[in-house]
């Protein structure tokens, strides 16, 4: 069979990082390891337009993948497809999860897989083949005939009938042992079109930063977290697996940095401690390696840094999320400020560079709570302040609030649910627009432009390895707005400098 795996083109308002979408790398490897011809279309680095290469392809399946600023993108890739080929196509991701009966009711969408989608790829791909080899007139739309049977035992999937009806068919549970998956394929990328991890921060060349899952899901379930769709069960994969994983990207694939993308690395502290130790022995700690996603606070004691530190761990993300107590507790987070500031405290003691999550606009939220939170990351002070402006994702329990208690939803369009985007999402009570939007604006120009934190910009290489990055990001976020046309002139000098 052939198949096609598609990143939709991913829009935000600011230049950030393109790096190898890890969902289609694990597909793309299931597939392979089944025998299939695989190809991987990542509309953020392709220069061939879609419709062309379909023709050229003729793919017997297409997955595509799709968070929520993407689902629409998504939409139009799918539309372009059918317009030249009737080709079975399944939409999956957390959005598709949280809303599928949006998706499978579109013309262009025939199949969403729900939750993880390994086996129910490799489940569809089955039945697709099956089906096409007893049938030489096979079209998309007896697939999803009820009279034929295909989907009946295919778990974890919705669709809509000929006749207009929308099947859910049961729920595929969790894969259970991680370290059955093979190595996600990075050889069907075109890892020289790929940024690194956190390109504003780190100088690597291109097509040698690469993303590694050492765990799935996550037992909390935050109130704000867009992952509260998928699986909460929380699982391994074993420390050989990781580190024979982490050897390929090293030895065979010249990897200059590795991103652990795990939403909770630090379940287990022996776990890791396990783990750093096996990286030590194999002489793996030469290459840095960061905690994309933010791990507990209550979890990461100064013996578990130390040693990841030692292993080669050069950055690491907590989610704080507010100053408030109160507002922590709603938002159901399971730590306290205190825990937070020893793992900050113990992250800084032994060497690594740290970067905190906040949010500004969380249901309570007011001026003063926010100012709080401001107050806090000053605090706390990591190398990287991010603060956004809270967005209720489908499926999440503000999104539930926002409906049910009266808030109103300030985004009309699913592109529109982007970071980096000066607007409010939503207002609900004394949590208003207006304040949300005047307090994240705030909220980067008293971090970062204190006197320590301006000299510290300074004197830090990677400012002037990504100038007019940085000048430009600085441009949407960090400096009011009577000062944009000043920076936009030095903007345009440095960039004509660098030409």
């Amino acid at each position: 069979m052939r198949v096609l795996l598609i990143n939709p083109r991913f829009q935000l308002p600011i230049d950030t990082r393109t790096t190898p979408h890890l969902g289609l790398a694990y597909l793309a490897a299931v597939s392979e390891r089944r025998g299939d011809e695989v190809r991987v279309f990542d509309m953020d680095v392709e220069e061939v337009r879609l419709t062309d290469f379909v023709r050229d392809y003729q793919p017997d399946i297409v997955g595509i993948t799709s968070n929520t600023p993407q689902v629409k993108q998504g939409w139009y890739a799918a539309r372009e497809i059918k317009s030249v080929l009737d080709v079975t196509i399944v939409q999956g991701g957390p959005h598709v999860s949280a809303l599928p009966e949006e998706s499978a009711s579109r013309p262009e969408i025939d199949i969403v897989a729900r939750g993880e989608g390994e086996e129910t790829w490799l489940n569809l791909c089955e039945v697709v083949e099956r089906a096409k080899a007893a049938n030489a007139k096979f079209s998309s739309r007896d697939l999803l005939d009820p009279a034929n049977h295909l989907l009946d035992d295919v778990l974890g999937i919705t669709y809509q009938t000929p006749d207009g009806r929308i099947k859910h068919n049961h729920e595929r549970p969790a894969i259970a042992d991680l370290d059955a998956l093979p190595f996600p394929a990075y050889h069907f990328f075109k890892m020289e079109r790929y940024t690194s991890l956190q390109p504003a921060m780190d100088a690597i060349e291109r097509g040698k930063s690469f993303s590694l899952m050492t765990s799935r899901g996550c037992p909390y379930r935050c109130t704000f977290c867009s992952q509260s769709v998928m699986a909460e069960k929380w699982r391994a994969r074993s420390p050989e697996s990781v580190v024979k994983e982490w050897a390929h990207l090293v030895h065979d694939l010249g990897a200059q940095e590795i991103g652990i993308l795990d939403d909770s690395a630090n379940i287990q502290r022996a776990r890791l401690h396990d783990l750093s130790q096996r990286l030590i022995d194999a002489k793996l700690n030469h290459v840095p390696w960061i905690l994309i996603n933010g791990i507990r606070a209550n979890l990461a004691d100064e013996d578990l840094l130390r040693h990841m530190k030692q292993a080669g761990l050069k950055r690491l993300a907590f989610g704080v999320e507010t100053g408030d107590e109160d507002i922590l507790e709603s938002i159901d987070k399971r730590v306290t400020h205190d825990q937070i500031r020893q793992a900050f405290k113990n992250a800084k003691k032994v060497g690594l560079e740290t970067v905190g999550f906040f949010i500004i606009g969380l249901p309570g939220d007011t001026e003063e709570t926010m100012e709080k939170t401001i107050r806090f990351a000053c605090e706390l002070d990591p190398l990287v302040a991010n603060f956004s402006m809270m967005t209720p994702y489908p499926g999440t329990k503000v999104w539930e609030q926002v409906h049910r208690n009266g808030g109103r939803m300030l985004v009309k369009d699913w592109q529109d649910y982007v970071f980096f985007e000066g607007k409010a999402r939503y207002e609900m009570g004394e949590t208003t627009a207006a304040a949300q939007e005047k307090k994240w604006k705030e909220a980067y120009r008293r971090f970062y432009l204190r006197p320590h934190r301006v000299l510290m910009t300074l004197t830090r290489k990677s400012t002037w390895q990504h100038f007019p990055r940085t000048l430009s990001m600085a441009l949407k976020i960090v400096l009011p707005k009577k000062t944009k046309d000043q920076v936009k002139a030095a903007l345009d000098e440095a960039r004509a400098a660098t030409n």
